[in-house]
């Protein structure tokens, strides 16, 4: 049973909390294991293979493979180990950062240098700010799924 989260209503947030440490403990340590460069290499050569010597449940294995890092992260995924994944692909956390917000990587480059996205519309899940599920690349769906989760 979960306890009272009241902080699962910021919008455009999950938080790395106990919870999402053991739903994703088995992915994230999978993210570790690429800083070795003999497992970038096999990970590389048959990602699927690689996939399966870890204990990852089959939805965590797709967004892998999909490199949908928002779905990773509702999965249990910290942002931190998930940059392994990146860095294998040869991205930089910057256009990781900006795929996960449907930007490009300048645009999202240039949203931080002024500051980030406004809270107007952010603060409360339900109103219609830039960081609200519906005006994210995973929609409304990536927004049922974390109520769902609640």
């Amino acid at each position: 049973m979960s306890l009272q989260k009241n902080y699962l209503d910021v919008p455009g947030t999950t938080i790395f909390d106990a919870e999402q440490s053991r739903k994703g403990y088995h992915l994230n340590q999978f993210c570790m294991s690429l800083m070795k460069a003999e497992n970038r290499e096999r990970f590389k050569a048959d990602e699927r293979a690689y996939l399966d010597e870890w204990a990852m449940t089959e939805e965590q294995k797709q967004a892998v493979l999909a490199r949908d890092l928002n779905r990773c992260i509702a999965l249990g995924g910290n942002i931190y180990f998930l940059a392994k994944i990146g860095a294998t692909d040869g991205k930089s956390f910057q256009q990781m950062a900006g795929s996960m917000t449907g930007m490009t990587e300048e645009e999202y480059r240039d949203m931080m240098i002024h500051g980030g996205r406004s809270v107007e519309g952010n603060r409360v899940v339900g109103e219609d700010g830039d960081a609200q599920a519906q005006h994210q690349p995973q929609g409304k769906a990536g927004h049922s799924a974390q109520k769902a989760s609640a």
